[in-house]
């Protein structure tokens, strides 16, 4: 739909997918193929190498320089990929917090692990009510990560994250959200993990974990990467293997389609799964395609 739309207005293809900023990861993320970004301008795919680990406020960065080099050419950018994360950050801003001393993060990680869950929330209930209240039971990262936060800098989380600005302003872009029927999805899903092995999955993977990165990487965290990485280590067959890869791809997606349906519930939605069908709908959608200010999402 991207390549379509670039087609049809001259525009130019910004990723916002985490993990196809890698090189590493061109099959098990299923970047853009060469054939395919040769049939428009396309900006962040493949630019970072795995050990090199992107925050959400880097891709911001550079997502940032990029629309505005796009939007200097006068035509629109087609921002498109699977985390929501950086759409959001496009359109509601991203909270710069200042960096937290690890001894403080240590600190408030022992504190969990002596005092229990129950302990931390109420100490986090005086600092930063709104935080505690948001974060979900048994999410030790986020509410160690909060208590480290109102500790350090004296100043609760939920309003470092209040204190932002979008980058693109309120009518300056659309947004459009693809949701086929889930069936369909997940089928999609297991038949994608198959062509992906045709394809080199399994070299792929076992090529990244040659490299012996930091498994906290973000890219040693890609869906599939560490079920095929069994197979090719001999400790799953090729068809446990692929199965496991396709359960976990499942997984995401059922995550994805919850995340984008309670943070953009008031995007519309294209539902078909062919592709003459989801370009109907999201004509209707939209009406025309003359972008407002010279950006798409």
């Amino acid at each position: 739909m991207a390549l379509r739309l670039a087609e049809e207005t001259g525009g130019e293809i910004v990723n916002a997918d985490a993990l196809q900023l890698y090189r590493d990861l061109r099959i098990l993320s299923a970047r853009p193929s060469e054939a395919e970004m040769a049939q428009a301008p396309h900006h962040l795919f493949g630019v970072a190498d795995a050990a090199d680990g992107w925050s959400v406020g880097r891709w911001l960065r550079a997502a940032t320089m990029v629309l505005e080099d796009i939007a200097a050419h006068g035509v629109p950018a087609i921002v498109v990929g699977g985390t929501g994360l950086y759409f959001r950050a496009l359109t509601q801003g991203l909270a710069e917090t200042p960096a937290v001393p690890a001894e403080a993060q240590a600190a408030a990680a022992e504190f969990y692990d002596r005092a229990g869950e129950a302990t931390v929330r109420e100490a986090l209930r005086s600092l930063d009510p709104a935080a505690e209240a948001r974060i979900a039971p048994n999410d030790r990262q986020r509410l160690v990560r909060a208590l480290a936060v109102a500790q350090a800098t004296g100043r609760a989380l939920s309003a470092w994250q209040a204190d932002t600005r979008p980058i693109l302003a309120p009518g300056a872009w659309r947004g459009v959200v693809l949701e086929p029927d889930r069936a369909a999805l997940y089928a999609r899903c297991d038949r994608r993990l198959e062509i992906m092995i045709q394809q080199g999955a399994l070299e792929e993977a076992a090529a990244l974990v040659r490299r012996k990165l930091d498994p906290a990487l973000p890219a040693m965290k890609a869906v599939g990467l560490r079920e095929l990485a069994a197979h090719t280590a001999g400790e799953l067959s090729l068809a446990e293997a692929l199965a496991a890869a396709q359960q976990e791809t499942r997984r995401y997606a059922k995550r994805q389609l919850t995340w984008f349906r309670n943070q953009t519930g008031d995007w519309p939605r294209v539902t078909a799964m062919d592709p003459e069908d989801q370009w109907r709908q999201f004509i209707a959608s939209f009406g025309d395609l003359t972008p407002p200010q010279g950006r798409v999402i």
